[in-house]
């Protein structure tokens, strides 16, 4: 199985010769940590390690980017095969585990053989695996986790043995493997935690004779084997991050500045300057790197709704730099004219000038314009009508300085320590939000009010620059700006720092995306992913797609098998017996575990609203092929099981043995099951592998379903001004945005292309004209009746021949 598997996934390794969809990100990182540059993802890092280590071991250098699909290999010289050899290598050994599962699960080397089968032929399992991406070592840990613990509980008999410790261990190992990959390796977590669980329960029953002590030791064991040592090992891969990513880079601005001031070259160690009483500042929000801003027009005295203002000058948030956003820091206390003593630290109180209105910035017991639960922020330009008001506005001017994490008396410094500003009387905090934003009348900028959460982490704010003024003397006690050491910062607050980023981020990836596709379509393959396209005239191209024959057998009998159970439960009620007692416990524990598993790794997709793509079902495909296995058995060996399962004791070994029947019906099933599956696997393979190429015929014919969207439109761009555009296909019009690039003497040039109606399975004719130049114009939307794409990454600069065209759909997935 596993020499197949491998046969599969090192056809054509070399092909595509260019990047490929999500090696755009992956090989990215990879690069990253060979130059030992930070980086941020929401992925943890262990499968990202992986990469990084093969690209060190077949001699990457770490130069080449993987900017855009389709960037060359060859021309860059990256050594791409042995580095999506990896993948390869741990993606065929996935089959191999699935069939161990199985036979570890008591059932016949055919059964075993018929789930391996259906993701041994499967084509998005070959697809995904075998480039350089994370799911092969993912789904590889996943099933042995679930592997380890099947081993684990066939000892249930003879626990706290060598071998008992020995697979619990493994088993907390592979899921920590598991999710130290990816975020989804906490499905696995959960479907092992669930049999755990029950397993604690049923030995707490009376029935079983154990002591509560005795209960309690195995509590202890499987807490130290099943949730001490899995965080261990996901906490060491961390570690190892941090330790291999020491210098700046490109992930600097996602964390926090005490971070970024650990790593060497950073900005933070370079330009952090301690501030002074009298600096001129521009300050930032931390969250939407908003200036703090204000101007001379002021707060309508009633707003649409009927509240009044105090008719002050606006204080908004600003995304842009201007002169409007200085701010000049002033004491409330008697300071030296020069000297440390000048040094703002935590603690202190402040007022903050605004330079270009010389008035100053307060907040008071009014209403903010969009939340009439926050105060109002405004400035005071030192007149009052009487002495009483006069010492109202005094305190309303004055705010507290409490920079984040910070120890009494420390400085104030520009870049590297985020703060907040509270004001003394009513002790809300500054803040700022994008929406809504405020009306017209404030030019649509972020409104800035006074939070009462000081709690919130949205209200702090970092010191941006000091502006300086040439007119004044210059400060010779002021240290002069020279690159500092590294700073130092204990791993666990680096951890939870990144953790809590990498949660924030994962669940914020809700941009739209043309082949994202909902969790309802998953199982009956209704759509795919275009990962890559190659010369139009060929239509070469790798579609991550599953065996529709594989994946429709997989969801059938997970159908099949909860009817199962249902008709068993209620012929129960009514008294009936339909399947024996062994097949029944063998049905409900192994498959009843199989199906939890399945359900864990698919209903919270359901829950999220981040982008969802079709690799996302590869760990719950597998879990629905162990499911198959479970109702093909049943369904083909009638009431005749090996039993028993568990290792024997003197518990188990009076119990008789038995095996289960493989009669000639079974055999003609998993043959016909085979070849239909591989015949699958075969028509499929083309859009695996991306060669050979294909006619538009045979792209059209591989289309089994109306939504997948295949490339099988070529255009010839040269020649007179009326081009023919031939399109296939029987699918529903729909409106896509065309834009025709190619390469001319360094530079690129745009042909715009307007389009008349036309038909599918006909040609028709279209206007078109060249935008010559370095600087084209944008492209314009027309109306084309076709039913093809090209690749969705319409920021990313798609490399292919001048005869070519590329389609994106404006349709409802884009």
């Amino acid at each position: 199985v596993f020499l197949l598997a491998a046969a599969f996934r090192f056809h054509h390794i070399d092909h595509p010769a260019a990047v490929v969809f999500d090696e755009v990100h992956f090989g990215k990182f990879a690069a990253y940590y060979l130059r030992r540059e930070y980086f941020f993802d929401v992925h943890p890092p262990l499968a990202k390690l992986l990469l990084a280590f093969q690209g060190w071991l077949v001699g990457f250098d770490g130069q080449f980017e993987f900017e855009n699909i389709g960037d060359s290999y060859i021309e860059n010289k990256v050594p791409y095969v042995g580095m999506r050899t990896l993948p390869a290598l741990l993606g065929s050994a996935v089959p191999a585990v699935v069939y161990a599962i199985m036979r570890e699960s008591g059932y016949p080397r055919i059964v075993g053989l018929f789930s391996a089968s259906l993701v041994l032929f499967d084509n998005a399992h070959v697809g995904q695996t075998r480039l350089i991406l994370l799911d092969a070592p993912m789904i590889l840990f996943m099933a042995l986790a679930f592997y380890s613990y099947i081993r684990f509980y066939k000892l249930r008999y003879s626990e706290f043995t060598r071998p008992w410790w020995t697979w619990m261990t493994l088993t907390g190992v592979f899921l920590s493997l598991t999710i130290s990959c990816k975020m989804v390796g906490l499905f696995a977590f959960l479907s092992v935690g669930t049999a755990v669980a029950v397993d604690l329960w049923n030995l707490l029953d009376v029935k079983r004779g154990l002591t509560i002590k005795q209960f309690y030791r195995h509590f202890a064991a499987r807490a130290v084997g099943l949730i001490l040592v899995p965080a261990v090992v996901y906490l060491f891969w961390f570690w190892v991050h941090f330790t291999v990513l020491t210098k700046s880079g490109t992930g600097d601005d996602f964390m926090s500045p005490a971070f970024q001031q650990t790593l060497q070259d950073s900005p933070l160690t370079a330009l952090a300057e301690e501030i002074r009483y009298y600096d001129t500042l521009t300050i930032k929000h931390k969250g939407t790197k908003a200036f703090l801003h204000s101007h001379p027009e002021r707060y309508p005295l009633k707003y649409d709704d009927g509240r009044i203002s105090s008719a002050g000058q606006q204080v908004t948030g600003y995304p842009f730099n201007d002169t409007n956003n200085y701010w000049i820091v002033e004491p409330t206390r008697e300071v030296p004219p020069s000297g440390r003593g000048r040094i703002v630290r935590h603690g202190d109180v402040i007022t903050l000038r605004h330079v270009g209105t010389n008035t100053t910035l307060m907040t008071h017991d009014v209403a903010s314009t969009t939340m009439a639960t926050n105060t109002e922020f405004t400035t005071w330009d030192g007149t009052c009508a009487n002495e009483q008001e006069c010492e109202i506005r005094k305190r309303d001017v004055q705010f507290e300085l409490q920079i984040d994490e910070a120890h009494a008396g420390q400085q104030w410094m520009t870049k590297s320590g985020y703060f907040q500003l509270v004001h003394v009387p009513t002790r809300v905090a500054m803040w700022t939000h994008v929406e809504p934003p405020l009306p017209e009348w404030a030019f649509k900028q972020q409104e800035v009010n006074g939070n009462k959460n000081l709690k919130d982490r949205t209200t702090f704010w970092f010191a941006d620059e000091i502006i300086t003024d040439p007119s004044k003397p210059v400060d010779l006690a002021r240290p002069k700006k020279e690159p500092r050491q590294p700073a130092k910062m204990s791993f666990f607050r680096k951890f939870f720092e990144l953790q809590l980023l990498m949660l924030q981020h994962n669940a914020g990836l809700t941009d739209s995306h043309p082949y994202a596709s909902g969790p309802i379509n998953w199982p009956f393959l209704l759509s795919g992913i275009s990962f890559w396209t190659g010369r139009a005239e060929t239509r070469e191209q790798v579609y991550l797609i599953g065996n529709i024959v594989s994946w429709w057998i997989c969801i059938m009998a997970s159908s099949v098998f909860i009817g199962i159970l249902a008709a068993d439960q209620l012929a129960q009620r009514r008294g009936l017996e339909p399947i024996p007692t062994p097949v029944r416990n063998r049905l409900y524990n192994t498959g009843g575990f199989f199906l939890v598993a399945w359900l864990y790794h698919y209903l919270p997709f359901f829950t999220m609203s981040r982008q969802l793509f079709l690799h996302h079902y590869l760990p719950a495909h597998l879990i629905t092929a162990l499911v198959a296995g479970v109702v093909f058995s049943f369904l083909f060996c009638g009431d005749t099981i090996n039993y028993p399962v568990s290792v024997a004791d003197l518990r188990t070994r009076r119990r008789p043995r038995s095996r289960a029947v493989v009669g000639k019906g079974m055999i003609l099933a998993f043959v016909i099951a085979n070849a239909l599956i591989i015949a699958g696997f075969v028509f499929l393979a083309p859009l695996t592998y991306g060669t050979p190429g294909l006619s538009a015929e045979e792209v059209h014919n591989r289309r089994l379903l109306s939504t997948w969207t295949l490339v099988s439109l070529s255009l010839s761009l040269s020649g007179p001004p009326l081009k023919r555009l031939t399109l296939g296909g029987t699918a529903a019009f729909r409106q896509v945005r065309r834009e025709t690039l190619r390469r001319s003497q360094g530079h690129m040039q745009r042909d715009e292309i307007s389009a008349s109606s036309c038909r599918f399975d006909s040609s028709c004719y279209i206007p078109h004209r060249a935008a010559h130049g370095s600087r084209p114009p944008p492209p314009r939307l027309v109306r084309v009746c076709a039913e093809t794409t090209r690749h969705p990454f319409a920021g990313d600069a798609d490399h292919f021949s001048s005869s070519s065209v590329v389609l994106y759909h404006l349709g409802p997935r884009c």
